[in-house]
């Protein structure tokens, strides 16, 4: 192990000790991490550090406080299993700030997912004129009116019982709270231009002959050979709008309504994601949302939009820049009520807090949804950054995410600020930045997968920077410059583009180069790219999570499985299918998913390795037939290298499949099993993914958002190398991009700002590298020249 350890002393007050960590592929590693210290885990992708940091410390850590409740309380909690490690000595209460999507529904906003909200709920009713009632008046989650109880009013000698209704919640009754209700675009629903006959309702299963088109044709309501713009309003009426009614059509009693009702039936109250392709692509151009004629899109019932503090209601409030709301609250004073002046100062800091994080550009009423992983991430800390707590130890997955470097600065900051406090502050990272501002670092490899696991370095940045292991090599790496540029071929047009902040951008993104588009995050890059022109032979590559269950994998999402299945069955003369987890092949006890569901009553059940195929989820006649030596669960257990290199051997060729497994391993996931779930994929990993199944595509244009993230940076050159020969084979590649070394290597800079929000949305620069260096004028220009110098 390179490097000098840090020396700890006999007992776990000053120090976190795992003793034999063996989650996933750490091989029973031991080590000390310092407490009130800053610790920063490097190693290439694979190499380990989330399983020493999540999987074992954040997860024993978790374990044991759900341990200090109720049962009951537990049976609502999330179960978390021991980590497989041998002891775990002084680890403290952990809080974990990821880069998981936020807002699990559009309800959630940036300022109910901080409290921010929620405070100036109490604040609006207690000084609100008029009042509107107590905070949950102002919710746009809390239906404005309900029935409180039954009254008994005797009129005579008779009884009646009505419903006393009041208001109780702030939401809007038009659009219960949604702020946008739907609407049907009925041209994409009718060419009204053409007759029946002809095929004028463009709805999937409509088609003339099948039987939910002779419906219409054959209903005698109308004319089913005349173009439908020369229908009557009452043939039209019936035609679209009509209440279900028995009709005798086609010699069968049916039941017959409009064409509108239907497929809101049919269509539109299903789910989107279970959707057949061709129905959901239909549904996301035929239903449009508009604003809620109601609430003008504020979400609210009227009473809670006529409550006012100093004339702007919370909808208006929520929709300012948080920044610009901050200095209102500066200049509101104790808005003459002194009794509110703590819940004043609460607002204040959260909103300050917001603005020193970076997110002053954001908006409170901002769906959560929306956020990408850095801004999410940067804005759970919100809640941490004026806590009291101290001795706790918070846990950060890459905080640089979808960072400037102007903003990076930043963020080290507010961890030192957190380490200030006498808290222990674990960050798994890659950028050279965040690393040098480490007190100590851990550095685990040395390579990823099989390869990886072991503990390669203890000490502090200079000692890093003097060892021999992969990251401390890498640790000074620089881009150089490009000595010339390729030649553009062509050009996207943007013109008067104006999506969120864009302020009527007119740019040209160069065809047959490499586009680097930078800026400070919420200056307008993803608008900018939502602006270009697409056509079929355009591919978004982004960091969504993919569509699937625990059951997809890498081989499932990228067809591999398909022809590893038919090698499988041609070789021991049986069909495909036994080779398949989810179809003839899986294991009878847990149907093909590797683990048992054990509900344990009250308390929270628990997810358990299969005892009858010990988590390799096939039927075990499966596993006795083999292909090239190897069952087909150790063929999903490959690392993607490995299995590259096994299906283009002689005995085991496959060449469907060492292709796909040379393109995963070119986009720098060669460590992941082919059988790895993608539930457990990071969003940078998700990304290479889809990167990887679309190079087998036509595509002429890719645009990438952020490739670098999750990369270490030995493999950032391996990227830049991928990146250039897509170009070479007659590509345009796009991206947005922070780091440095893509900016660097690009052929073409479209940088957007100056600022954020409001104070961006223009393009500062367009050039080459070269020329922004030179220019010297905008934020990003000013940090690639130090990054090359």
């Amino acid at each position: 192990m390179a490097g000098t350890p840090v020396t700890a002393p006999a007992d776990t007050h000053d120090v976190i000790r795992v003793l034999g960590a063996r989650e996933n592929n750490l091989r029973g590693i031991d080590v000390e991490i310092p407490k009130r210290r800053l610790t920063v885990f490097t190693g290439v992708s694979g190499s380990g550090k989330s399983s020493l940091v999540f999987a074992t410390i954040a997860a024993e850590s978790q374990r044991l406080i759900n341990e200090t409740y109720p049962s009951f309380v537990q049976g609502f909690m999330p179960t978390l299993a021991r980590p497989d490690v041998d002891r775990l000595e002084g680890i403290t209460t952990a809080i974990i700030v990821d880069q998981e999507p936020m807002g699990a529904n559009s309800r959630s906003t940036v300022g109910t997912a901080t409290d921010a909200t929620a405070m100036l709920r109490i604040l609006f009713s207690r000084i609100a004129e008029p009042n509107a009632g107590g905070p949950g008046a102002y919710s746009f989650n809390v239906p404005s009116v309900s029935a409180a109880g039954a009254i008994t009013v005797e009129k005579g000698r008779q009884k009646k019982v009505r419903a006393d209704f009041r208001r109780t919640g702030g939401m809007c009754p038009r659009c219960d709270g949604m702020g946008r209700v739907s609407d049907i675009d009925l041209d994409e629903i009718v060419d009204e231009s053409l007759s029946l006959n002809d095929g004028a309702i463009r709805a999937p299963g409509f088609k003339p002959g099948q039987w939910a088109h002779r419906m219409y044709a054959e209903s005698g309501l109308y004319p089913a050979d005349q173009p439908v713009q020369d229908f009557t309003a009452k043939q039209r009426e019936a035609f679209l709008y009509a209440e279900p009614e028995k009709r005798k059509i086609a010699e069968m009693n049916m039941t017959y309504e409009g064409l509108i009702p239907r497929i809101r039936k049919s269509m539109l109250t299903k789910d989107r994601e279970s959707m057949q392709r061709h129905i959901g692509e239909f549904v996301d151009r035929a239903v449009t949302f508009i604003e809620c004629p109601g609430c003008g899109g504020a979400r609210l019932a009227q009473h809670a939009l006529e409550s006012r503090i100093r004339g702007r209601n919370i909808a208006e409030l929520c929709a300012m820049e948080i920044r610009d709301l901050a200095e209102w609250f500066r200049e509101a004073g104790d808005l003459g009520a002194p009794s509110v002046g703590p819940l004043l100062q609460g607002i204040r800091e959260t909103l300050d807090n917001f603005v020193s994080i970076g997110l002053g550009y954001l908006t409170l009423d901002r769906p959560a949804g929306t956020l990408s992983g850095g801004e999410a991430q940067r804005t759970r800390m919100i809640r941490h950054l004026g806590s009291a707590l101290t001795d706790v130890t918070y846990i950060f997955d890459e905080p640089t995410a979808g960072l400037h470097p102007h903003d990076i600065r930043r963020m080290n900051t507010l961890l030192l600020e957190l380490r200030d406090k006498g808290n222990t502050v674990l960050v798994v990272e890659h950028k050279p930045e965040t690393i040098a501002i480490a007190d100590h670092v851990i550095d685990l490899g040395p390579g990823a997968g099989t390869d990886g696991g072991g503990i390669c370095f203890t000490g502090d940045v200079g000692q890093l920077r003097a060892s021999d292991t992969l990251t401390g090599r890498h640790l000074d790496d620089r881009a150089r410059l490009r000595d010339g540029t390729r030649t553009p071929t062509g050009a996207l047009e943007i013109r008067g583009a104006g999506r969120n902040n864009l302020r009527d951008v007119d740019v040209d993104v160069p065809l047959g180069v490499l586009t680097a588009i930078t800026g400070v995050a919420g200056s307008g890059k993803s608008s900018l790219i939502a602006e270009l022109p697409c056509s079929e032979t355009t591919v978004l590559v982004d960091q969504s999570p993919i569509r699937g269950s625990r059951r997809s994998n890498p081989a499932t999402y990228t067809g591999a499985l398909d022809s590893i299945r038919k090698a499988f069955a041609k070789a021991n003369g049986v069909k495909p299918a036994l080779f398949s987890p989810n179809s003839e092949g899986a294991c009878p006890n847990c149907k093909g998913a590797g683990v048992v569901y054990v509900d344990l009553g009250i308390m929270a059940g628990v997810d358990m390795p299969c005892e009858v195929c010990e988590g390799r989820r096939f039927e075990e006649s499966v596993l006795d037939h083999h292909f090239g030596g190897r069952n087909i669960a150790q063929v999903l257990a490959m690392p993607v290298e490995e299995a590259a290199e096994f299906f283009a051997g002689p005995d085991s060729r496959v060449p469907a499949a060492a292709k796909i497994c040379t393109r995963l391993a070119d986009v720098g996931l060669g460590y992941l099993a082919l059988g790895q779930p993608l539930t457990t994929l990071s969003g940078g990993e998700r990304q290479r993914l889809k990167l990887a199944a679309h190079l087998a595509e036509k595509a002429e244009i890719l645009i990438l958002d952020e490739p670098t993230t999750g990369l270490h940076l030995a493999d950032v050159e391996k990227l830049l190398g991928l990146l250039d020969r897509l170009v070479d084979d007659g590509r345009t590649v796009i991206t947005i991009e922070h780091h440095l070394a893509v900016v660097a290597h690009a052929d073409h800079v479209i940088d957007l700002g100056p600022g954020a929000g409001s104070e961006g949305g223009e393009v500062t620069f367009t050039g080459t590298p070269v020329e922004m260096v030179a220019d010297g004028t905008t934020v990003t220009g000013r940090y690639l020249a130090e990054y090359v110098s």
